[in-house]
């Protein structure tokens, strides 16, 4: 526990010294908060931008973000030095990952506050944004094992996020790519916020079973990178 509250400390130091990250954790729910108190049509639903942005930045916005953090470990010799002192893959993915869930769940919270939900629709929501926070995160996280350094980190991690982000949109358009995109962790976010009819089940299953697979991919890489130091 003390080695997951040590990393976990400093990854909060590290990112409350880099505005541009913070930056990402206010932009996407202030942004949803001025377009839906400004944009004023007929017929738009209430909660659009609300839930575009959330998709958006449950998706997308926290992948680079954990794969520079990691890459820069790498980068600068601190993860060989921790798993020569024999750190744990789920007390590093924890330690470093856990501050990014916790201000991402922070700010799923102040999405849910913007939009004009009920209670059962904002169970929902925070449901799938909080499991779609923390599958973004091991995703990113995968990412930056696999990278020598954060310029790798960013050149791999930007497409796959872009990928994963917007496939979902493609997605509303094309048959075939809504088949695909079924097993993605981001086109389940996009059915509930975007019909809180639908059944949690499925969706939660999905985003589930991404987690279990990116979790293996991460363990994986950290001990391959524990061999090669």
């Amino acid at each position: 526990m003390r080695i997951i509250k040590a990393i976990f400390i400093k990854q909060a130091k590290d990112m409350l010294k880099n505005p541009m990250v913070l930056v990402m954790f206010l932009v996407f729910p202030a942004v949803a908060f001025i377009m839906t108190h400004l944009v004023n049509i007929d017929d738009l639903p209430a909660n659009l931008f609300v839930t575009m942005m959330a998709a958006i930045f449950a998706g997308m916005g926290l992948i680079t973000s954990a794969s520079d953090v990691i890459a820069e470990d790498i980068e600068r010799k601190s993860l060989r030095f921790l798993i020569i002192a024999g750190v744990k893959p789920h007390q590093y993915l924890i330690g470093t990952g856990g501050f990014y869930l916790f201000t991402g769940t922070v700010a799923s919270l102040v999405f849910a506050l913007i939009g004009d939900f009920t209670a059962m629709e904002t169970m929902k929501f925070l449901a799938v944004m909080i499991s779609g926070v923390a599958t973004s995160i091991l995703l990113g996280a995968v990412i930056g094992m696999l990278s020598q350094n954060r310029q790798s980190a960013t050149a791999m991690g930007t497409p796959v996020a872009v990928l994963v982000g917007f496939t979902p949109m493609i997605a509303a358009f094309n048959e075939t790519v809504a088949k695909v995109a079924g097993v993605l962790y981001t086109q389940q976010i996009n059915v509930i916020v975007n019909d809180f009819s639908a059944s949690l089940y499925r969706p939660l299953l999905v985003i589930l079973s991404n987690i279990i697979v990116l979790a293996t991919l991460f363990i994986i890489a950290y001990k391959k990178k524990g061999l090669k130091g």
